[in-house]
């Protein structure tokens, strides 16, 4: 039994951003909000609100920038502080005080940030390959084979990133989803191709801002990114009970990524997905369900 989506609602928020999610299960029930990674946007959820929406209130919004939200033109409305305050406002708007975050890329970027922000509106996070920022910053910083596997992220910072990523009906941007160029990709579809492309075909600039707006990236003569950053790890603590899920063939977000991370995190369990990409969501949807549902019955 699954639950059915519900497409085209938006969030008017007192920022001033207007936020489009679909949503799945009925409101008063427990609040699941689902923040998705570039260059995705809610679909990738699908599989999880309909499993999710049968006992939550399972929500997937378009971050700003993203499908059907806004998409401010300048570039510091990117830095996660303000992503972190429209997720606030929207649980708000929907009815909420508290909730559980389940995120991915830079969703889980994202994520990160509002649980070192605002714990006490988070019963659980559930990250799917997405580094701590501590430790990535630690990693850009010190790790020439990070560097390397990053070194995408200063390339979608360039100027004219967008234009090159829709070049031939977005060759190169469904590339990228092909386990970072190192598989086939039986999950898209011709049908889920033709509901991406009609996401990228709405602007591309909002993504690839949210790498320009960020000081974690590998550093260049003309950007120094993590190397200019001195940072107390405490700073960075996470006090919410935590699950992290690692598709361990991600190119650009190795394995090791996740080394030390427990003495970041007070309640921690990583969850490994040895033949999993970054796109592991889409690759293997029932078993993240499963690990998902599994943490919260705990």
């Amino acid at each position: 039994m699954t639950a059915e989506i519900r497409e085209g609602q938006y969030a008017a928020l007192p920022n001033g951003m207007r936020l489009h999610y679909a949503s799945a299960g009925e409101k008063g029930k427990p609040l699941l909000l689902f923040v998705h990674g570039f260059p995705e946007f809610w679909y990738e959820w699908e599989a999880q609100l309909r499993e999710f929406g049968t006992d939550y209130f399972a929500v997937a919004p378009d971050l700003r920038g993203f499908n059907l939200s806004s998409m401010p033109s300048e570039l510091p409305a990117y830095k996660a502080k303000h992503i972190v305050e429209d997720l606030r406002l929207l649980a708000a708007e929907l009815g909420y005080d508290s909730f559980v975050m389940v995120a991915h890329d830079w969703g889980g970027a994202i994520a990160w940030s509002f649980a070192i922000a605002l714990p006490q509106l988070l019963r659980k996070l559930i990250i799917v390959n997405s580094p701590h920022p501590y430790l990535f910053m630690r990693a850009l910083a010190q790790d020439p084979e990070q560097r390397k596997a990053s070194a995408y992220m200063n390339w979608l910072r360039a100027e004219g990133s967008e234009t090159a990523l829709a070049k031939d009906d977005f060759k190169l941007l469904e590339s990228l989803l092909s386990g970072m160029g190192q598989s086939p990709t039986p999950w898209f579809t011709d049908d889920v191709r033709a509901k991406y492309h009609a996401c990228w075909s709405r602007g591309l600039t909002g993504g690839v801002n949210y790498y320009r707006a960020s000081p974690l990236h590998p550093p260049t003569e003309d950007h120094p990114g993590p190397l200019r950053l001195d940072l107390n790890p405490e700073d960075f603590r996470i006090k919410v009970p935590t699950r992290v899920i690692w598709g361990e063939q991600d190119v650009a977000l190795p394995k090791s990524l996740v080394d030390g991370l427990d003495g970041l995190v007070d309640d921690l369990r990583i969850e490994r997905i040895p033949e999993g990409s970054h796109w592991v969501i889409h690759e293997q949807p029932q078993r993240v369900n499963r690990l998902i549902r599994g943490f919260l019955t705990e």
